[in-house]
């Protein structure tokens, strides 16, 4: 089976699986699934407010897909998005809360500029642990999320909190700062264009050129990699800088161009949804929007579905959390099938 064709018969698996596990648990908040997953997938497409709203929705998923798909394609096993992509917005309202005497194009790129290189900042010691001392990225990614949620809950508790209101949330961002709409009368903003331009130019470097020959090279097998003459460590670093990065600006996206501000509320989720996003799609960029925009709609849905089913918001949630477990575990029964695949062969021949 060819890759493309793979990641289709996967995609699908998923989807049909996920449909049969989340079955029992739509039954017992006495609704019909088939009625629930027509308000959670096809509703929100039916309406121009609600097709707005989705691509608003996937904008976090794009930057935190094309991230985890980046490292993830490298071997470098990034599981801090969700941490990058907060020190982003942190240094987003802080620099934006700063630019009020700038023009916008200067204070935009100021604030989204900031977010890229503190996400990058957060995730190069962990890239620096793995090259130099093999300590496992899975780990120290992952635990400095946490600790990025404690930074901002500290800001925002401490010297951030609001002057005026005294809510636990940071001064509005300067209005030159913030993202232009691209709909007048909507919350789709500037972040949706340069999500997809990030995944243009992302899924460009991974496949036409020689740096992203080298990075795939390195993911498929560092051993190789570094007979071939590759550096594998600088490799590794480098694709940590830029996942981190891509999450950084993500976060900064999300305070320049929905929240204006600092917030405990910033992130629901958005980088562990990311890795969700990347795996479902194949590591691909293409994927990565296509699967972006899928959950996008499933989270908009699942909020009409509260008020026209009479269930729970958090019904969209399950879902959610079941695709990301079906997902995982397809990927590994996928992974371990190709490996008995040659030790299978490998035995039948010695038999022969």
């Amino acid at each position: 089976m060819t890759g493309w064709r793979r990641r289709i018969w996967l995609g699908g698996c998923v989807l049909v699986l996920t449909f049969l596990v989340t079955v029992p648990f739509l039954l017992m908040a006495g609704v019909n699934p088939l009625a629930a997953y027509a308000q959670f997938l096809i509703v929100p497409l039916t309406s121009r407010f609600g097709l707005l709203e989705v691509a608003v929705a996937s904008i976090p998923l794009l930057f935190t897909g094309a991230a985890v798909a980046l490292a993830f394609r490298a071997g470098y096993w990034n599981i801090g998005a969700e941490g990058q992509l907060l020190l982003g917005a942190v240094a987003a309202a802080g620099i934006g809360a700063r630019v009020s005497n700038l023009a916008p194009p200067l204070a935009v790129l100021l604030v989204l500029g900031g977010g890229v290189l503190a996400g990058a900042a957060w995730g190069l010691l962990p890239a620096l642990l793995r090259v130099r001392f093999h300590i496992d990225e899975v780990v120290t990614t992952l635990l400095l999320n946490p600790v990025a949620l404690l930074l901002v809950e500290g800001l925002l508790n401490g010297p951030w909190r609001d002057p005026v209101t005294r809510f636990p949330e940071s001064p509005r961002i300067a209005v030159s700062a913030e993202l232009p709409a691209v709909v007048a009368g909507s919350r789709l903003h500037a972040g949706f264009l340069i999500g997809l331009a990030v995944l243009a130019v992302t899924g460009f470097v991974l496949t036409r050129t020689p740096a992203g020959v080298k990075l795939r090279a390195v993911g498929l097998g560092p051993d190789a990699a570094r007979f071939a003459g590759i550096d594998v460590a600088r490799t590794l670093i480098a694709a940590a800088l830029i996942s981190g990065a891509i999450a950084g600006l993500g976060g900064a996206g999300e305070v320049a161009g929905i929240q204006y501000r600092l917030t405990g509320g910033l992130s629901a989720g958005f980088g562990y949804t990311g890795i969700v996003v990347a795996t479902l799609g194949g590591l691909t960029m293409g994927g990565v929007a296509l699967v972006a925009l899928l959950l996008g709609d499933l989270t908009v849905g699942a909020s009409s579905a509260g008020r026209a089913l009479g269930i729970p918001s958090q019904a969209g949630d399950i879902v959610q959390a079941a695709v990301l477990l079906v997902t995982v575990a397809m990927l590994a029964v996928n992974r371990y099938g190709r490996r008995r695949r040659p030790r299978a062969v490998a035995v039948a021949g010695a038999g022969l």
